[in-house]
């Protein structure tokens, strides 16, 4: 058997109706500290500021932003912008978010962004798709000496390249990834089944990337929370110089850097000033190329024995998420 686990494939919607992950926004109590860590510590541009948040960019997306920071009372995770691969695709992508019963609405977008409509996942992530876009013009000392480069890179902190995925946490997990599939055009890469049957988390893909969007099992059943926003750099050796810049800059490592069993991932957590998982990985992470790709499933025992080399999967990354519960 080839394909996805459940549902009729004719009526999915085409691959690449999504094109990939625009950007993402963070809510944090300290957006002073959380704006300077992604400056200073991740290396990336601050590109603007609107009322209560600010806009930065990671040296090789080509739009204008890649993350999206807002002061709030608490920290946790706010609207992931997806670009629609034209604007056909958009439109047909709100006639089918509509008809999934998502409800949403449309807003004139980010700065930089064309019409956008806003929607809740099942799991009521925001979510918003859009199509017109802005590229980014590097000017000055940002310009890069290759026209095929968005930024000159930084050459500060990690150096971060770009948006990798982002991991939400869900009440349960099967309904978000229909959603992503039969809705958004994505598809399962990699997933974990429990004992009892139950789909406990799934990687899924808009693209040939081995995964955008995560959703792992909240233990809480809380809704709508953050697992943690992932931002590739060039290679392992820069995940391995970003736990040293973390540790001199007095950042929480919470565990890396290590390879992932699933994925390949080879990663660093942190944690950022405002609470919020930051996971750095490496931006060379296996390609799913094959059209009939097969799903790969781990069992319960599986992932018992940890990491891919071994190192056990500490407590908190099952119990720590944005916003914090009781």
């Amino acid at each position: 058997m080839t394909g996805e686990p459940d549902g009729d494939a004719v009526t999915r919607p085409p691959r690449g109706a999504v094109a990939h992950l625009g950007h993402v926004e963070l809510f944090t109590p300290q957006p002073e500290l959380t704006v300077r860590f992604f400056v200073d510590t991740l290396g990336m541009t601050r590109t603007g500021a609107r009322g209560d948040s600010v806009y930065l960019r990671t040296w090789d997306d080509y739009e204008r932003q890649s993350l999206k920071v807002t002061a709030s009372r608490r920290s946790g995770v706010g609207r992931l912008s997806l670009r629609t691969s034209s604007a056909q695709a958009l439109h047909e992508r709100v006639g089918a978010v509509r008809a999934a019963g998502l409800g949403g609405h449309w807003e004139d977008g980010e700065p930089g962004l064309g019409p956008t409509y806003v929607f809740p996942d099942p799991d009521g992530h925001e979510f918003g798709l859009y199509w017109e876009s802005e590229w980014y013009r590097a000017e000055g000392e940002l310009r890069p000496a290759l026209k095929n480069q968005a930024q000159a890179y930084p050459g500060r902190g990690a150096c971060v390249r770009r948006l990798d995925h982002v991991n939400y946490l869900a009440a349960e997990v099967e309904p978000n990834g229909r959603f992503v599939r039969d809705v958004l055009g994505g598809r399962t890469t990699e997933q974990i089944v429990l004992d009892d049957g139950s789909i406990s988390a799934q990687w899924l893909t808009f693209t040939d990337t081995s995964y955008d969007v995560v959703y792992t099992h909240d233990w809480t059943g809380t809704r709508g929370r953050l697992h943690h926003v992932a931002f590739a750099t060039d290679s392992r050796e820069d995940i391995l110089r970003a736990a040293d810049v973390c540790l001199d800059a007095g950042v929480f490592i919470e565990t890396g850097p290590h390879k992932h069993a699933i994925q390949q991932t080879f990663f660093l957590y942190v944690y950022e000033p405002g609470g919020n998982r930051i996971e750095l990985c490496n931006a060379g992470a296996r390609l799913v190329l094959a059209p009939d790709w097969r799903i790969i499933s781990w069992t319960q025992a599986e992932r018992a024995r940890g990491q891919a080399w071994g190192l056990k999967t500490i407590e908190s990354f099952h119990t720590h998420g944005t916003p914090p519960v009781s």
